[in-house]
């Protein structure tokens, strides 16, 4: 799943230079015609048709899953809780010898978790599986300070941790795709498994690593508590829509995103910041 996007196309990667058969699951393939250029085999579908979804784990070793981001769930998050219905039901007649899903760290609760609450919802859902599952619990993605190769440039990377000396879980998806593919093609387990994936980094570590790539002196600024919503806004959330957003970084800075969380296993990874910084503003100058 996912194929298209950062995370799912870092898995299919892997997987292919593993030398194994990839599918994905597509809604355009035009959008996906580089990887069938590959050798993917693509089958046509979304995540709100579990026929197409059982059709695509058909034979499969094993599968990978994950939500589509929704930056504006409804109250109830109808949104995730229907995409999560039609992959239960999919995964229960198909029954892969595997899953592996995309969680966050946080997940383990239930509640004050803004749009972490989909992943939540999600490891609930999938409890009653019968395949073997593991959830990774992946920590803030770096991609996600891309933005600070634009508006860093006057030496000040606005953020939403506070304070942003305090270290909270994070990790490139690239190592995500790493993680997923070892699961996928390493040795079989039973049950169910919660690895938790990340290192414990800051914001100002972030702006550290930015500012090396830029060769400028960065450094983190917390944006006020009071401004979120407007900054959000600018971002693109509509007016009065920011709340999960908002909730969301409240669960990191309380720190709902640190590593250790009981009966979980530990992988770090190891792509740094400043690689995946670095990686960004050498394509953008390529």
């Amino acid at each position: 799943m996912g194929i298209t996007g950062k995370v799912g196309g870092a898995t299919a990667q892997h997987l292919s230079a593993q030398g194994k058969k990839v599918r994905a699951l597509v809604r355009n393939r035009e959008k996906a015609a580089s990887w069938a250029n590959r050798g993917v085999e693509l089958v046509d579908g979304d995540w709100n048709d579990s026929a197409a979804i059982e059709q695509a784990l058909k034979g499969v070793d094993g599968a990978f899953v994950m939500l589509p981001a929704v930056w504006t769930p409804s109250p109830d998050y109808k949104e995730a809780k229907g995409v999560i219905a039609n992959y239960v039901e999919a995964l229960t007649k198909a029954t892969p010898p595997r899953v592996v899903a995309l969680s966050s760290m946080g997940a383990d609760r239930t509640s004050g978790l803004g749009m972490i609450t989909a992943l939540s919802l999600l490891e609930q859902g999938f409890r009653g599986l019968i395949s073997p599952i593991t959830f990774v619990r992946a920590g803030g993605f770096f991609e996600n300070f891309l933005y600070g190769l634009q508006v860093a440039q006057g030496g000040t990377l606005p953020v939403y941790y506070n304070p942003t000396n305090r270290k909270s879980t994070m990790v490139a998806t690239n190592d995500i795709g790493v993680e997923v593919a070892t699961l996928l093609t390493g040795p079989a387990w039973s049950g169910q498994r919660f690895v938790e994936l990340g290192s414990m980094v800051s914001a100002d570590e972030v702006a550290k690593q930015l500012g090396e790539v830029l060769n400028l002196n960065v450094k983190a600024f917390a944006v006020p508590r009071a401004g979120w919503a407007e900054a959000f806004e600018q971002f693109g959330i509509p007016k009065g829509r920011t709340g999960p957003a908002e909730e969301m970084y409240e669960a990191v800075n309380a720190g709902w995103m640190d590593l250790g969380v009981e009966g979980t296993e530990h992988a770090a990874g190891t792509t740094s910041a400043r690689d995946v910084f670095a990686a960004a503003w050498n394509a953008a100058k390529a």
